[in-house]
């Protein structure tokens, strides 16, 4: 999918909407009229500052180097009752799962989940009334009209959180990154050690008569996780997004239960209704046991999850794992 240069989750932009034009003060003069009435026109309001979700971005990269994002001022209001223009909106195209918090408060002011959805950051100043509007039995010709209001700014912080179907749980070297290969077209770095996977992948995972759903595959969680250690929060906030999670732990594990109780820990520290969500249990690296050595792990397994035993080496039991997931996908929608 995105390589870590690429993919970017996380910016901080200053945004400021544009403010509205000043309404006119303008008095009617003509040839026959040297002394006519109000004829002020409105100013135009300013322009807004507006994200798009659009499901063909995956990244926050086109923003990464956009610190300030400006939308026009409106015009103002003129002779003849002639409206200001209002100021230029700016469309910023964000992709799906956009969070858009305070920079200052770090409070969560809105999120983008569909295509061509839109949030307003910033609304355009109202341009000012013009002095027609002010007209009245006592006053026949004021000489004053509103002025525009000033436009919004302020530091916002994008923050994308991945949108997948099912997210893949697991230490570092679970065999995460090599499932999504094997089951999607993703190609994400593999290699045999802990932390290659530095930013989720996502892939497409085909399924029969034509269906598919998304697999993200989340770097690998480390004891305190959830305190900021490793890579900490910065993934764990993809999780979050997931429908279901697919917890992933090698066959060779010193202690199986204590490293699903570790992580179902670390989730559950930075956000207990992660609890909520469906999950499996996958039982990796399975070609490397005979049928004696599966059947005392088995003994050894977590409860109350459902679990099977797969190789993405050799394909055992990747249809029976897409089964598995189609059916807790399709018992959550």
């Amino acid at each position: 999918m995105a390589d870590s240069e690429n993919f970017i989750d996380y910016v901080k932009i200053c945004f400021r909407s544009g403010s509205g034009g000043a309404g006119s003060a303008h008095l009617y003069r003509g040839a026959m009229t040297p002394k006519g009435g109000p004829d002020g026109g409105d100013g135009g309001r300013g322009g807004h500052v507006i994200l798009r979700g659009n499901s063909h971005e995956w990244t926050l990269l086109p923003l990464r180097y956009r610190k300030h994002i400006y939308a026009g001022d409106g015009e103002n209001g003129r002779k003849n009752q002639s409206f200001g223009a209002d100021g230029k909106d700016i469309i910023v195209d964000v992709p799906l799962g956009t969070v858009i918090k305070d920079a200052e408060t770090g409070e969560i002011e809105g999120e983008i989940t569909e295509h061509d959805e839109i949030f307003v950051v910033m609304q355009g100043g109202r341009g000012g009334l013009g002095n027609v509007h002010f007209k009245s039995p006592t006053n026949q010709t004021p000489r004053y009209a509103q002025p525009g209001e000033p436009g919004m700014e302020g530091w916002k912080i994008l923050e994308l959180k991945v949108l997948a179907d099912v997210g893949l749980v697991g230490f570092p070297n679970a065999g995460k990154s090599t499932l999504l290969s094997v089951m999607s077209a993703a190609k994400p770095k593999i290699a045999n050690y802990p932390f290659t996977t530095l930013v989720p992948n996502i892939g497409m995972v085909w399924y029969r008569d034509n269906q598919s759903f998304a697999m993200a595959d989340i770097p690998g969680i480390i004891e305190k996780a959830h305190e900021g250690k490793g890579l900490g929060h910065r993934f764990l906030r993809h999780i979050e997004r997931n429908a279901v999670l697919l917890f992933m732990i090698a066959c060779d594990s010193d202690d199986i239960q204590k490293e699903y109780d570790i992580l179902l820990n670390e989730l559950e520290m930075f956000n207990p209704e992660l609890m909520d969500k469906p999950r499996l249990l996958a039982i990796t690296k399975s070609d490397l046991i005979d049928a004696e050595l599966k059947k005392l792990i088995k003994k050894e397994l977590p409860k109350n999850i459902d679990t099977i035993f797969i190789s993405a080496m050799t394909q055992k039991g990747i249809d029976e794992l897409k089964d598995m997931l189609w059916k807790k996908l399709k018992a959550e929608h």
